[in-house]
């Protein structure tokens, strides 16, 4: 399997060559200016600055691949794909696809044989697709050195590589410095006390709807110690539940005072919490980096840090890696490669890719350039991510992101009378679903 994904890279590569996109024509030699006649003894013109070449681009179109986006990634992506084009002669086709609904139709399309060659996804999406058998497997070479381990490593399974990592992501605590100038609190509760002498409408906005928002919720039961997965010795999540118990009761209850206190809310979506944000209605916002581009383009004068503990350990975040899938039934595996391979993990991609969307580059050479290491908010998610968790993408995560959403709105609702027991009747639940999806 290396040998041929190896020697497919390398065909693709000679076939580019090959029939490469022309680059223009060279610029004409300078020609003496012609002789005079000696009856003639005039001066000889200077002669005419020779034309500079002209950049025709791609004289022929090498083919076409596909690639379904989600808006956010979509804006990010154009400049890349766009070059791309001009580079290797090959047009990307991209296709917007709503966020909630791109993974399932990924499922459903390219086991029917349909779909894009390509996806933007999440690394917690590897474990369904690769049990699906709807992903392909890519080999980078050489160029997997050039990525953060960390990065490589959410894509990895059973020894091979099923996706290409562009970026890592993980949310944090944004101040707003025009609101309140200074952080002194070292725990979430003291958090809450600081920004309520703000004397805004809201605290510390935090996204939760009516369906819940675990990924945000998780720094906060993190910090009880109540995380989602268990690992074995090699530090790999198992699919045996590790939020039960103690730690989980603790943060239940402490979920449901923070909802009583109307810290927390259902009424607050992922779209109103970023408004009041941006009107100025709240000191503290916990997002992520696809957010404070727009904070940024608004002139807030923002400082991005770490979230603080609520239940004394560590308010890890999950360390989330976007990256590229290859359908397992593409057409075009060669121009696939091509993009995956020797395109999307150059640095002068990934600095691109950063400057559209502000996520860190899981290239280490572009973490490296000045333009990301000197930039004040990539730094303040870079130092929140450092006690971040790799998002989980074994299978059994599916079964969990729902149940936990919805138990996290009943207890913070108060639909749930007793925090405890709702939350040990959702362990129950779920560990009763991931049995039932392993038999």
């Amino acid at each position: 399997m290396t040998r041929r994904f190896t020697a497919f890279a390398a065909a693709v590569g000679l076939a580019l060559t090959m029939t490469a996109c022309s680059s223009g024509k060279d610029a004409p030699d300078e020609q003496p200016p012609p002789e005079v006649p000696a009856e003639e003894p005039a001066q000889p013109e200077a002669p005419p600055e020779p034309e500079a070449p002209v950049d025709e681009g791609c004289t022929e179109d090498l083919g076409t691949l596909t690639m379904w986006v989600d808006e956010t990634r979509e804006r990010a992506l154009a400049d890349a794909v766009a070059q791309f084009k001009v580079e290797k002669c090959v047009t990307i086709q991209m296709v917007k696809k709503n966020f909630d609904d791109l993974r399932q139709d990924f499922n459903t399309q390219v086991a029917a044989g349909e779909g894009p060659d390509i996806t933007v996804g999440a690394n917690d999406w590897l474990g369904e697709f690769k049990s699906n058998g709807i992903v392909a497997p890519i080999v980078l070479g050489e160029q997997e050195a050039k990525l953060a381990p960390t990065a490589i490593d959410a894509y990895k399974s059973g020894g091979q590589l099923y996706g290409v990592p562009y970026a890592m992501e993980n949310i944090a605590l944004v101040r707003n410095n025009a609101v309140l100038a200074d952080t002194a609190a070292t725990t979430f509760d003291e958090l809450i006390e600081e920004a309520k002498g703000a004397g805004t409408t809201y605290s510390v906005l935090l996204q939760v709807g009516e369906t819940g928002d675990p990924y945000h919720m998780t720094p906060l039961q993190n910090s009880f110690g109540a995380k989602v997965f268990q690992t074995d010795e090699n530090g790999d999540y198992v699919s045996d539940l590790d939020m039960g118990g103690d730690a989980g009761h603790a943060f239940a209850e402490y979920i449901a005072k923070l909802g009583a206190d109307k810290v927390l809310s259902k009424d607050i979506t992922g779209d109103i919490a970023k408004q009041e944000f941006l009107d100025g209605n709240a000191p503290y916002i916990i997002t992520g980096p696809w957010n404070t581009s727009d904070f940024a383009a608004a002139g807030m004068d923002i400082t991005v840090l770490a979230i603080p503990s609520a239940g004394g350990q560590p308010a890890s975040p999950f360390m989330g890696v976007p990256g590229f899938y290859l359908s397992a039934n593409s057409p075009n595996t060669l121009l696939a490669q091509e993009f995956l391979v020797n395109y999307v993990t150059r640095a002068d991609v990934q600095i691109s890719l950063f400057q559209a969307g502000g996520r860190t580059p899981a290239s280490l050479e572009a973490q490296a350039d000045p333009i990301v290491a000197n930039d004040p908010i990539a730094a303040g998610f870079a130092q929140a991510a450092g006690d971040a968790i790799v998002q989980p993408s074994i299978p059994a995560m599916n079964e969990v992101w729902t149940p936990l959403g919805h138990t996290e709105v009943e207890i913070i609702s108060g639909t749930a009378k007793d925090p405890v027991a709702a939350w040990d009747a959702m362990v129950e639940n779920i560990a009763a679903a991931i049995a039932k999806q392993s038999d």
